[in-house]
């Protein structure tokens, strides 16, 4: 195995990352930014505005998974979309449809045709994130992937962190933040299709059932399932939570904030204790963690806002580097050329989680009230954090010779992004 090396590139906080990428991947990246502020601005808006509309919350709840919904299914079937057209074209197609659905969501404010919307948006979105991501993969090679997976990611959260601020331009109640969701959205257009240079080839890759994926590493398929299931629920119920606490729009926007914020500084650090210890124990940990977390917020978050942020930022940087983990968990049992294979597996996985929890965090806070949603993260982690613990005492633990290194992925992301991530991660096994 080659350590050191892809172990400095793929952490988050490295020295100077953008400086050594090329013009072309700053520019991409630029796009992609752009792109992540319209949707960070999208969720959040959408959340807050059901709540100010008075939408029940198991409806609300539905609304938001139905946007899963189609994210999965754009993760997993734009690909022979842009395999048969080609980038340029469904990147144009799919950031048009997108742009117009954030609009249609501000004219026609009905939760039938709001769950509607949201599918729609979420098969776009998906399908931007593949040819954005590919486009960006295309222009890495195995020495700078690490590196350019790294300012990625960083490019991910502070764009989608952006995108909670920009909540506090304009009345939530008014038109003006959906025409500017559609703007962001458009705008991201331009960057991307006129950086320089041809659109990367693109081929179907192999695939590693999900069956045979959990015979192969229980704790990476549940641990997919289950941080998509929690990521989905901070992320799409979060908003939520806090307009029914009674938070202010500023208040709101820092509460997502905070969530991204706290995932940022902590998952390399995070990741890099699981390259050192047994990884399963990082795990077991993290997510006890977030449990813990979890349960504050419901007596501390009464107290002071101030300690509500703190809390949310504490509970996002253990969570959200949860499914990293689980995926670098995964990879330490297959085999290299297995891993690019299994990405559709772990993403399957994520997106089924991803669906459910919106949907039982609201059935959460319809029975037990705002505070709710913070319970229901904390029986998540608990009960992952368990399963952990039965797969510590089923399976001995991994040498730390023959564990990979760890890679950051997003969770919800497209399976670009993960095979990104997985060729990081094979090369150091090879």
């Amino acid at each position: 195995m080659k350590h050191g090396r892809h172990h400095a590139e793929s952490g988050l906080p490295i020295v100077g990352p953008l400086l050594t990428t090329t013009r072309q991947s700053r520019v991409l990246l630029f796009g992609f930014g752009i792109l992540m502020l319209g949707d960070g601005l999208q969720s959040t808006l959408l959340g807050v505005r059901a709540s100010l509309e008075g939408f029940p919350t198991t409806i609300t709840g539905l609304i938001m998974s139905t946007f899963y919904v189609g994210f999965l299914a754009g993760a997993l079937y734009s690909p022979r979309f842009v395999e048969r057209v080609g980038h340029i074209r469904v990147f144009g197609a799919l950031a048009s449809v997108a742009s117009a659905s954030v609009l249609i969501h501000g004219v026609i404010v009905t939760p039938l045709a709001w769950s509607l919307l949201r599918l729609v948006s979420g098969f776009c979105l998906a399908g931007l994130y593949v040819v954005a991501e590919s486009w960006l993969n295309d222009r890495a090679s195995n020495k700078t992937r690490g590196t350019l997976l790294s300012v990625y990611m960083v490019v991910s959260y502070v764009g989608y962190a952006g995108g909670q601020l920009l909540l506090n331009a304009a009345d939530p109640e008014g038109l003006e933040l959906f025409i500017l969701t559609s703007v962001l959205i458009s705008f991201a257009l331009v960057p991307l299709l006129l950086s320089a240079g041809p659109a990367p080839t693109f081929s179907s890759q192999s695939t590693l059932s999900l069956r045979r994926l959990y015979r192969i590493s229980p704790l990476g398929v549940i641990g997919a399932l289950a941080t998509g299931m929690a990521s989905a629920a901070l992320f799409g119920f979060g908003p939520v939570y806090a307009e029914s606490s009674g938070l202010s729009i500023s208040e709101i926007s820092f509460f997502m904030t905070a969530m991204l914020a706290g995932c940022t500084v902590l998952q390399w650090p995070i990741g890099r204790l699981s390259d050192m210890l047994d990884r399963r124990l990082v795990i077991t940990a993290v997510t006890f963690l977030a449990a813990g977390a979890a349960i504050a917020a419901v007596s501390i978050s009464a107290m002071s806002t101030l300690s509500l942020l703190l809390l949310v930022a504490a509970l996002g940087g253990l969570s959200i580097p949860l499914y990293s983990l689980c995926i670098a968990h995964a990879n330490d049992y297959l085999e290299p050329e297995q891993m690019v294979a299994a990405s559709s597996g772990l993403v399957l996985a994520s997106g089924v989680g991803a669906i459910l929890g919106p949907i039982t965090a609201s059935l959460s806070m319809a029975l037990l009230g705002p505070n709710g949603f913070f319970w229901w993260l904390a029986v998540i982690h608990t009960a992952m954090g368990l399963f952990a613990l039965v797969r510590m005492v089923k399976r001995s633990a991994r040498p730390l010779a023959d564990q990979g290194h760890y890679a950051p992925s997003t969770p919800h992301g497209s399976p670009v992004a993960l095979e990104a991530a997985q060729h990081v991660m094979q090369e150091d096994q090879e």
